[in-house]
């Protein structure tokens, strides 16, 4: 099934029922495709802006980001069904991975767009953030289940160091979008 050809509803109506696959790990894809959408939609509102013009380099290469992660995660989301219905342990333990690290890629993106972006849209920027810190801690659950079936200690400890070292940037990227769209709609 290629679910990113399909419509939510199927998606959802699939996820919700008793087949084993799509599951956690395509929802956690989803929900950072979802952020990264988030983010490109703030840019498309504010790229052509007068008030914005001194940021619009900037902005359209936080477009070009946005959207490669998007298509990246969308893509992402179809490989954890895959992964998961071939069986094979490194494949369903590679796909979470690669939306862990996407999403701490992708909350990069967040904090300068809530400096420049138009402040209509800061708390899509929220959105995002929150998204990506959930997405990144869904795909770290599937990626320690599937370290846990491999049995593999040394991959198990070097996986999880990698991401624990990525998982304090995220946490501290939300918390200060959060503090800074506090400022924002809170003024």
């Amino acid at each position: 099934m290629r679910y990113k050809t399909q419509s939510l509803a199927k998606y959802l109506d699939d996820l919700s029922a008793r087949l084993p696959a799509p599951g956690g790990g395509s929802a956690c894809a989803l929900n950072a495709a979802m952020a990264a959408a988030l983010l490109s939609m703030v840019v498309n509102f504010t790229i052509d802006k007068p008030r914005y013009a001194l940021f619009k380099k900037e902005l359209k290469a936080t477009l070009v980001k946005s959207e490669k992660l998007r298509k990246e995660f969308l893509r992402l989301v179809d490989l954890d069904v895959a992964a998961f219905k071939s069986g094979d342990i490194k494949k369903s333990l590679a796909v979470p991975l690669e939306v862990a690290r996407l999403s701490a890629r992708a909350s990069k993106l967040c904090l300068p767009l809530l400096a420049k972006g138009n402040s209509n849209l800061a708390s899509d920027i929220g959105v995002a953030a929150v998204f990506l810190e959930s997405a990144f801690t869904a795909a770290r659950f599937n990626v320690e289940i599937n370290l846990k079936a491999l049995g593999d200690a040394k991959l198990s400890r070097k996986t999880k160091n990698e991401l624990d070292r990525m998982y304090g940037p995220i946490l501290k990227m939300r918390k200060t979008t959060e503090a800074g769209l506090g400022k924002i709609i809170r003024r």
